[in-house]
């Protein structure tokens, strides 16, 4: 049987995978929190574990057969290179527009800003400026790395563009959200060379990711 090798993403996700994996008989046979590169309960399959953003690449050059990474890694950096055949179902998350909340655009909506131009901080420039764009809107995009909420609060942006799962952290430093631009989740993506030249075993695994969604 083919060996494969599945990239994973640090933090989120491989926390909120660690049951999934298991029920998928493929739970790591080693400290994740420090290896890089391990084992798995199926001597078969290995993982890979590596930053979010650089799951797609891995997959689509072929370093790993498949992978799992939030829609919003996928949508921010491109997935069009890889099969896409399963959402998780977990991770679930939005990405959102926030600004403070005496800000005049909570109550008069991102029009409020009339001609002005919106200086928009974020670690997804892409997704915010297709987003912007749509709306025939003209901003300035700011891109930071973290820490995203401190942007409106010290006058570097109008408003930011980050992933929100519960809201605690924008409520806790005076944000609130004014516009939701899309949903996100984990999903299991497959390198297409790799489809086709281990379809068998990557069609078994996938189907028993697809019952144990099922059934987590």
């Amino acid at each position: 049987m083919s060996t494969l090798t599945l990239a994973l993403s640090k933090g989120r996700i491989l926390e909120d995978s660690t049951p999934l994996l298991t029920a998928v008989g493929i739970a790591p046979a080693g400290d994740a929190s420090r290896l890089l590169r391990l084992p798995t309960q199926d001597a078969n399959v290995e993982l890979l574990v590596i930053r979010p953003t650089d799951v797609p690449t891995y997959v689509e050059y072929g370093a790993a057969d498949l992978g799992i990474v939030g829609k919003d890694i996928l949508l921010e950096h491109g997935g069009e290179a890889l099969y896409e055949p399963l959402d998780l179902g977990m991770a679930r998350c939005r990405l959102a527009v926030a600004t403070q909340k005496d800000s005049p655009l909570v109550t008069g909506g991102l029009d409020a800003a009339g001609s002005r131009r919106l200086r928009v901080a974020t670690k997804y420039p892409e997704m915010a400026r297709r987003y912007f764009s749509g709306r025939g809107q003209q901003v300035e995009i700011i891109k930071l790395y973290g820490s995203m909420e401190l942007a409106p609060l010290v006058g570097l942006a109008d408003v930011i563009v980050d992933l929100v799962a519960t809201g605690n952290t924008l409520r806790a430093n005076g944000l609130v959200e004014i516009v939701t631009i899309c949903e996100s989740s984990a999903r299991l993506v497959v390198n297409k060379a790799a489809m086709k030249m281990k379809h068998a075993a990557i069609r078994a695994l996938l189907d028993r990711f697809a019952q144990a969604v099922g059934n987590v």
